[in-house]
C-alpha cells in the first residue's frame, strides 16, 4: 500500500468524474464526514470529498467501470485504482418502531460498526465553548440519525451488522452530556447492551470522567479499548479551537491516561490528535512521545474541515507536513511495541482516517 498516496489523498481530497460513484458521502455528525470509504488494494481508507480543498484536488476518480474499480489520475496521469465498498446490508433493515438502522449506527471503512449514543453536546450551541471543527447536530438536524439511541436499538443494530456484514469491531462514542462523568455512564449500558447478544470488541469514547473509578466501571460493562480524545496538543489551540472543551486542562488527561491504561492495558487507551489546526509537528511529537512512554497510542489524522462549521474554510494540512509528523511518529510507535493491528477495537485500528498505521512498518 503506498503510504504517500494515502497521505496526499487525505490531506487533499479527491474529485469524482461521477457524483454518484459509491456510497453516498458521510455529512455531517460525528466522526469522518465529507467523506467517503475507499478501498486501494486491500486497504479501505476515508478520502475527503466534498471540501472546499477536494474542490481543487489534484486527484480525480473515474466512473467505476462494469467490475466496479474506478482509475485515480494525479494531473490526469494515472498513478492506481480504487473500489468503493458496497453498501451494507444492515442499512435496509428498521427496527419495528420504523428506525432506519443507519440513524442507530453506521459502517465506517470495511469493517468497523460507529455509533454516536447521544448526538448532541452541552456545549454545541454555545459557539463561545463549543470545539469550531464540530458538526455532532448537523445529520440529526437533516434526519439522518435520532438523538439518543437506546442500548436495545444499538444491541439489535450490532448484531444484524455482524450476521450480515462480517463487522469486526465497534466503535462508540457520544457528544458530552455533562461536566460529571462527562458520558461514561452512557457508553456503560450501551456496551452492556451490545455485548449480551453479540461477541463483539467495543472501543469507547469519551472525554476524561471526573472520577478514575469510571474506568474499571466501564471495562466491567464490556468496553475493550477507550478512546480520550485530546484533538489538539498545546494550551493556546486548544483554548482557540475547543474553548469549552479546553477547561479539562492537559494534565488531566495526562493523568487519567495513566489511570486508564491501568485497567484497560498498555495499547488499549489511544487519543485522535488532529494535524493542521495549528500545533507544530514538533508539538505533536513532543506529547506523542509522552503518551506513547505512558502506553497510549497517539492517532494522529489530518484535519479536514467540515461544512457548515466556523473552520469549513481552514484549509487542510500539507501532505509533507503530515509525513514530518507520521514518518517518525511510525517510527516511535514500531520501537515501542505499540502497533495499531494488535489494538482490539477502535479508531486506530480501524486505521481508515490515517495514513498512521502505514509508517509503522
Amino acid at each position: 500500500m503506498n503510504k504517500q498516496l494515502i497521505t496526499e489523498l487525505q490531506s487533499l481530497g479527491l474529485r469524482l468524474e461521477d457524483a454518484e460513484s459509491g456510497l453516498a458521502v458521510r455529512r455531517g455528525g460525528a466522526g469522518p464526514s465529507d467523506h467517503k470509504a475507499v478501498s486501494i488494494g486491500s486497504k479501505t481508507v476515508m478520502v475527503p470529498i466534498t471540501t472546499i480543498g477536494a474542490a481543487n484536488s489534484p486527484f480525480t476518480a473515474s466512473a467505476p467501470d462494469e467490475h466496479g474499480i474506478s482509475i485515480i489520475r494525479r494531473d490526469g496521469r494515472v498513478i492506481d485504482s480504487l473500489a468503493f465498498p458496497r453498501q451494507p446490508r444492515f442499512y435496509g433493515l428498521q427496527t419495528a418502531d420504523g428506525v432506519p438502522y443507519s440513524h442507530i449506527a453506521t459502517l465506517h471503512a470495511a469493517d468497523v460498526l460507529a455509533t454516536t449514543v447521544l448526538q448532541s453536546c452541552i456545549r454545541y450551541g454555545n459557539r463561545k465553548k463549543s470545539c469550531q471543527f464540530c458538526a455532532i447536530e448537523q445529520s440529526l438536524k437533516a434526519g439522518r440519525t435520532i438523538l439518543r439511541k437506546t442500548p436495545e436499538q444499538l444491541a439489535e443494530v450490532a448484531r444484524a451488522a455482524v450476521e450480515l456484514d462480517g463487522v469486526k469491531h465497534m466503535v462508540i462514542t457520544t457528544g458530552t452530556p455533562n461536566l460529571t462523568d462527562r458520558g461514561a455512564e452512557i457508553l456503560c449500558e450501551s456496551a452492556r447492551a451490545v455485548k449480551a447478544v453479540v461477541d463483539l470488541p467495543i472501543q469507547g469514547q469519551c472525554e476524561p470522567p471526573d472520577g478514575d473509578s469510571w474506568f474499571e466501571r466501564m471495562k466491567e460493562a464490556g468496553i475493550d479499548s477507550l478512546g480520550m480524545h485530546l484533538e489538539a496538543v498545546t494550551p493556546e489551540v486548544r483554548a482557540r479551537i475547543m474553548p469549552g472543551k479546553a477547561d479539562v486542562p492537559l494534565e488531566r488527561y495526562m493523568d487519567a491516561f495513566d489511570a486508564a491504561v491501568s485497567v484497560f492495558g498498555r495499547g488499549e487507551v489511544s487519543t485522535y490528535i488532529l494535524a493542521g489546526l495549528g500545533d507544530t509537528a514538533e508539538a505533536i511529537l513532543s506529547v506523542c512521545e509522552q503518551l506513547i512512554g505512558k502506553g497510549v497510542y497517539p492517532f494522529v489524522v489530518p484535519f479536514i474541515p467540515i461544512t457548515g462549521t466556523p473552520l469549513a474554510d481552514h484549509p487542510s494540512p500539507d501532505p509533507r507536513f503530515m509525513q514530518d509528523i507520521l514518518q517518525p511518529l511510525g517510527a516511535m510507535l514500531k520501537q515501542a511495541g505499540l502497533r495499531s493491528a494488535d489494538m482490539k477495537a477502535g479508531c486506530a485500528k480501524c486505521g481508515a482516517c490515517s495514513a498512521l498505521s502505514s509508517y509503522e512498518a
